[in-house]
């Protein structure tokens, strides 16, 4: 997914988890709440999902990143 898709889906998960507090306002309802549940489940997903693009965008990939840096210390150690 792109970062425009990632963000599009929050907004719309974002929506549909407003409309079911308001729902659960009026009264308790286990399905409600369930569903509720997924979905704050699946923001939290989104937004891991987004960080960790953005962060791949800006800095590169992450096992990249990791073999250089290992890479780098062994050289500082056999300095």
């Amino acid at each position: 997914m792109t970062v425009t898709q990632i963000q599009d889906e929050i907004e719309l998960t974002s929506e549909r988890r407003t409309e079911l507090w308001n729902s659960l306002s009026h009264g308790y309802d286990p399905s409600v709440a369930a569903e509720l549940k997924r979905l704050s489940d699946r923001l939290d997903h989104l937004w891991d999902e987004e960080r960790t693009l953005k962060a791949a965008l800006r800095f590169g990939d992450r096992d990249h990143i990791v073999a250089r840096a290992r890479v780098e210390e062994r050289l500082e150690r056999a300095a």
